[in-house]
């Protein structure tokens, strides 16, 4: 587990599972590949062999690996954190056995003091597997939206029992208009930050922002990205945006016609 974490949404990071595929466009740049590259550079045993080299970068080459030593950290943390599980890999991709996700799930629910933010892009697996998890309510769920081609991905959420349920609309790819909030509580934008970061349009932004302000959906602004993300900084119309779901919302917000 990481302590502070450097992603502006959450405190730490927990990784019982390390590994993955590439599934989508968003996975294109992932920054985990080159992570899990430079932790098996450094000797760190459970991130051996889990990518391979393609045109010289770090591409996940499918090999999953499931820590059972990770599952006794969050117990020694007695102090609550928020903390993003699976930062190095995908908790419903379909190598994970479903009785180490339920594992999982169990160290969750036994440590309250915790927040625990999951993603996915795997949808359909989260949706089948939800009625068979215990959804506490110290667990959020998300699933990760890079364009509109995979909206999709918010009705399979929307099915879930999960208390608090989020979007990752990052790496931002396209537009996502006309979205169907319902029952989504936090939406979390970003451009592509890194090498080969591909642009985000400061219309794209502006109306997911917009959606959630009339939907009263929480929106936090995480970054516009590009090559030195410090450089391009995460201000949106004069100000920052970091919203979540379990504080107040919408704070000082200009009217909507002021963004135009």
């Amino acid at each position: 587990m990481a302590n502070n974490s450097p992603i502006e949404w959450t405190e730490a990071t927990w990784n019982p599972v390390v590994g993955c595929t590439v599934l989508s466009p968003g996975c294109t740049n992932c920054y985990a590949m080159r992570l899990a590259r430079r932790l098996e550079a450094m000797g760190q045993p459970k991130y051996i062999g889990t990518t391979r080299l393609s045109g010289g970068r770090a591409k996940w080459n499918g090999v999953i690996r499931t820590d059972e030593e990770s599952l006794k950290i969050p117990a020694a943390w007695k102090t609550g954190r928020m903390i993003f599980v699976n930062s190095m890999a995908d908790l419903f991709h379909e190598k994970v056995p479903i009785a180490f996700i339920k594992r999982v799930f169990e160290t969750m629910a036994q440590t309250p003091q915790h927040t625990y933010q999951i993603l996915t892009k795997r949808a359909e697996r989260l949706e089948a597997l939800s009625a068979k998890l215990n959804w506490t309510q110290n667990i959020w769920m998300g699933v990760s939206v890079e364009s509109a081609e995979y909206l999709w991905r918010i009705d399979h959420l929307r099915r879930t029992s999960a208390a608090i349920k989020f979007l990752s609309l990052e790496p931002l790819l396209g537009p996502l208009e006309h979205m169907n909030l319902q029952g989504v509580d936090w939406a979390i934008a970003g451009g592509e930050s890194g090498p080969g970061a591909r642009p985000v349009q400061t219309d794209w932004v502006r109306s997911i922002r917009d959606q959630c302000i009339k939907a009263e959906v929480a929106f936090h602004f995480k970054q516009w990205g590009g090559v030195n993300k410090k450089k391009t900084g995460r201000t949106l119309d004069g100000r920052t945006w970091d919203d979540f779901p379990n504080k107040p919302r919408f704070h000082d917000v200009a009217p909507i016609a002021a963004f135009v």
